[in-house]
């Protein structure tokens, strides 16, 4: 089942998000460290309605937020569309939830949320160096548009 994120989640979320990074460190892959994402990115997301958490047998399985923030860094790409879009950010599945289908479950939920919403356009962006995410988008049929710099990388 997935819901709208709730503060009381938010240990659980962090308890996730620390053994991804733990994990994409050990794969070579920097794209989040002890300084993104903080509990108070989630906690703002939460606070905007915007995390949902897929829970099943009493865990949290996994999360992803969905919004219509666009960083700026997305200006300078060629996108197969100028119209309204939501973007998905911070998603990840539970180390002990994975190969269950729960990062292709939250995809097709952000793309029935823009749906719901008249939107037919989702955006998103990965590191170049998460094998995993990007391995999911291509398998959702997502394109790949170019490339950016963010914070650095």
């Amino acid at each position: 089942m997935i819901r709208k994120a709730k503060h009381d989640d938010l240990d659980n979320i962090m308890h996730i998000i620390k053994d991804t990074i733990e994990e994409m460190q050990a794969n070579g892959n920097d794209q989040w460290n002890e300084q993104y994402p903080e509990r108070k990115d989630f906690d703002a997301d939460i606070k905007m309605g915007e995390l949902y958490v897929e829970e099943g047998n009493g865990q949290i399985m996994g999360f992803i937020c969905v919004n219509y923030i666009e960083p700026d860094e997305y200006s300078g790409l060629n996108w197969s569309s100028n119209e309204k879009a939501m973007v998905i950010h911070r998603m990840s599945v539970n180390i002990s939830s994975r190969t269950q289908g729960i990062g292709t479950n939250l995809m097709a939920f952000a793309e029935e949320l823009a749906i719901e919403n008249n939107v037919k356009y989702l955006k998103t962006d990965t590191y170049s160096l998460n094998q995993k995410m990007n391995r999911l988008l291509e398998k959702k049929g997502y394109r790949k548009v170019g490339e950016m710099s963010f914070h650095g990388k």
